[in-house]
């Protein structure tokens, strides 16, 4: 296995750690994202969205191991960058966490689609 594949399974686990944690602990999103949970059904919403679409996109990486899959993942990364750069302009909302997510999902968007 080289780096870059090292990399990618990197990538990988931080996106099950990622949907892990925000199925566990959707209250604590928070303190980065803002996102508040009032209610039991914004609870519910955090784990099934934030939590689901991150478990599930890593666990078809980890299941099916091929490079469509990492592609795949890349490619959601991507999306999401390029939506959250429309909205900070959209909705001024230049933030420091909005930056720093920026920054991790392109640089995760560039690893898993090389």
């Amino acid at each position: 296995m080289n780096l870059l594949q090292i990399s990618k399974w990197i990538a990988v686990a931080a996106t099950l750690g990622f949907g892990l944690y925000a199925m566990v602990k959707p209250g604590a999103l928070k303190r980065f994202t803002g996102l508040e949970t009032t209610s039991p059904r914004g609870i519910t919403e955090i784990r099934a969205v934030r939590g689901g679409t991150f478990l599930g996109l890593a666990g078809a990486a980890v299941i099916l191991n091929s490079n469509v899959t990492f592609t795949m993942l890349g490619i959601c990364y991507a999306a999401i960058a390029v939506i959250r750069t429309l909205s900070m302009v959209l909705d001024k909302s230049l933030t420091r966490s909005n930056v720093i997510s920026l920054g991790a999902e392109t640089a995760l968007a560039i690893l898993l689609v090389l």
